[in-house]
């Protein structure tokens, strides 16, 4: 198969080429595929043990022992009840490899990708690097997670490459698939609870199992960072159960070294997006069932576009660690017995999730059809369609300029470009006399005012999770922007007061490197300054005549969330008396904004997100200006309202945000 470059400018050169793995299955026979000679290349050419005997190393692990004898002093317990109790939970958890199932799974989703998507394109480098890996060290695959197809078509590729295929960190909810969830199992997914509380010896057999897969090289481990599917296509913030367990062997010398594979998966049309629009506005998720699954097949019928699945260069844990952590500290211990892991180690982890998932914002391939979200976002319900293509042109310069991994296709006019994006979301937008306007959800209850809200509100937040898909590249030039255009003056000094009190704000709806706001400051006025919308005069900032339209622009990307912010604090000061539950708070923030779109006083439907809702609410308690109290067995939590006052005035630029104002909230 020929490879292509996914664009020609020299900026890109830096990352791989794309090859369509799906060209070569519309050319040849599929069953040929499933059944062809598969011999991956393995850790260190030692031959994987088999599924039984890996749950009998981990039962008879000192680590796994230990705990049980001291599970036996706490509880009265026989140590063989509660060993049976392991076995019961390891049964429960393991995958169980075969190959027919591999099989069955290679020629049913060959058939299934080929009716839903127009191309899968891979960097075939990202695979060559993959497979160097998979012989030298414990590999962990850290895709991201946009859809449920993303596990999937991970084992499809390196089913399709002849790579050792991953074992999968699953929730419990495929268990519940019959037939289905076995199937998952015998493919490579050991299933995990959502929460361990405090059950020690759950969390002594789940980690022991993980790691013991590790230490012998049993096959990649695969798991997502982000811990669930992102249903606003941003980047999720790191979770760091598992990034703690599959380091924990290279920190204890067990082994040499752990490779850390991020992999970006970029989808031109997510399946789920309708779903994830409903979920996010209150609607329950649907139970994952095998009926679930056979109704679905009516998606087979309609076009999604491409998927990119970019496999990024393996970061190596030992490099990671060098001049960082002190390892030697692991031997005042015996390894099999549990320690808290130290602040150092806390605190790396942490950084090493961020950077992880950096590292995937980086590689994620950027259609235009996201651009011309972008635009849509910032003049609903529709624009001129010459306006849009003008505009959207503008947008790809400027997001190349920012360093944007695009996939446009090379000398195709934009206008035949956008075109094409429209026709494929037509789910979303359609061209009517010359404009390109949203279109909203088709509903069969009456036409209530909140159900008028509901339907366009289904839409736009599907528009709205496209544009979420580039905000990466823009956030750092466009906080930088928000705190030119909000702050008492230009200097320096206090844009940057402003841009960290954003950044702070924002830091559970962008992924932002714990203690790197300097360095983000930073890029986000380099940009601006390379794109010529600003000039730093000493320690001025000079908004240029034509960086105006730039910075406006950059300011509009953030106005939803903004105004989504101060909604929040709106409710927080006229609708709260004493104060409120979590339970309540979703949707009365919800009836709240509502109520606000009905009567014109508010045009952005973003706050109707519960993801945005629930983003507010951790960085309020965080910032102080909410606390959590315990009153009668129900958490309540309770609201500084002289800090909500200063964080409204603080938003909306009447105050003047100094150094470190956010602590004194």
């Amino acid at each position: 198969m020929a490879s292509k470059t996914l664009y020609s400018d020299p900026r890109l050169k830096k990352r791989d080429d794309f090859e369509d793995i799906l060209e070569e299955r519309r050319n040849s026979s599929d069953l040929r595929y499933a059944l062809r000679c598969y011999t991956p290349l393995l850790y260190k050419g030692i031959t994987p043990c088999k599924a039984s005997m890996l749950k009998t190393t981990v039962l008879k692990s000192d680590h796994v022992h230990y705990v049980i004898q001291q599970l036996s002093k706490e509880m009265g317990e026989s140590p063989d009840i509660i060993k049976e109790e392991a076995a019961e939970i390891l049964e429960e958890m393991a995958q169980s490899l075969q190959l027919g199932i591999i099989r069955f799974f290679a020629f049913t989703l060959s058939k299934a990708f080929k009716k839903l998507f127009q191309r899968v394109k891979v960097n075939e480098e990202g695979i060559q690097r993959l497979q160097q890996a998979i012989q030298e060290h414990p590999v962990v695959l850290l895709p991201s997670h946009r859809s449920y197809i993303d596990f999937l078509m991970l084992s499809y590729i390196l089913y399709t490459y002849d790579l050792s295929l991953p074992v999968i960190a699953s929730g419990m909810d495929f268990l519940g698939m019959k037939i289905v969830g076995e199937m998952l199992r015998m493919s490579g997914a050991f299933f995990m609870r959502r929460s361990f509380g405090g059950d020690k010896l759950y969390w002594a057999v789940f980690s022991e199992y993980v790691k013991t897969m590790l230490r012998i090289g049993y096959a990649p481990v695969e798991f997502f960072l982000e811990g669930t599917r992102s249903r606003t296509c941003k980047s999720l913030t790191p979770k760091l159960g598992l990034l703690n367990i599959v380091t924990e062997p290279f920190f204890k010398g067990e082994v040499f070294d752990v490779s850390l594979v991020p992999i970006s998966i970029s989808y031109e049309r997510v399946l789920e997006e309708s779903l994830y629009a409903h979920e996010l506005l209150g609607v329950p998720k649907p139970k994952e069932t095998t009926s679930g699954l056979l109704k679905a097949r009516k998606m087979l019928g309609d076009d999604f576009g491409s998927i990119h699945v970019y496999f990024g260069h393996p970061v190596s844990l030992r490099s990671l660690t060098q001049k960082k952590i002190n390892r030697s500290n692991f031997n005042l211990v015996p390894r099999h017995i549990p320690r808290k892991p130290t602040e150092d180690i806390q605190a790396f982890v942490n950084n090493t999730g961020y950077r992880m998932v950096r590292l995937q914002q980086e590689n994620m391939v950027v259609s235009p059809w996201v651009l011309i979200a972008t635009i849509l976002m910032q003049d609903l319900p529709g624009v001129d369609s010459d306006y849009l293509i003008e505009k959207t042109a503008w947008l790809r310069s400027l997001a190349l300029l920012f360093g944007a991994f695009l996939d446009w296709p090379d000398h195709v006019p934009t206008s035949k470009v956008v075109a094409s994006s429209v026709a494929l979301h037509h789910n979303i937008v359609r061209n009517v006399n010359g404009r390109v306007v949203l279109i909203d959800e088709e509903k069969p209850n009456d036409n209530s005012s909140d159900d008028l809200v509901f339907k366009k509100a289904v839409t736009v937040l599907m528009c709205a999770s496209y544009r979420n898909q580039i905000m990466h590249v823009f956030i750092r030039p466009a906080l930088v922007a928000a705190a030119i255009h909000t702050a008492c003056n230009a200097r320096k000094e206090e844009v940057f007061s402003y841009f960290n009190f954003l950044r702070e704000l924002f830091a559970n709806e962008f992924i932002f490197t714990p203690g790197n706001a300097v360095q983000d400051f930073e890029d986000g006025c380099y940009l601006l300054v390379k794109c010529d919308a600003v000039q730093i005069l000493k320690q001025d900032f000079v908004v240029t005549e034509t960086g105006q339209s730039t910075i406006s622009f950059l300011v509009a990307m953030l106005r939803p969330f903004l105004e989504g912010y101060q909604v929040v604090c709106k409710y927080l000061s006229e609708e709260v008396i004493e104060g409120f539950t979590e339970m309540q708070y979703v949707p009365a923030v919800r009836t709240f904004a509502v109520k606000m779109i009905i009567s014109g006083s508010l045009k952005s439907y973003d706050v109707l997100s519960s993801d945005m809702q629930k983003n507010c609410l951790a960085a309020l308690l965080r910032l102080n200006v909410l606390r959590k109290t315990k009153l009668a067995d129900q958490i309540t939590i309770k609201i500084n309202q002289a800090a909500v006052t200063r964080l409204v005035d603080a938003l909306d630029g009447k105050t003047p945000v100094q150094k470190a104002a956010l602590a004194r909230l």
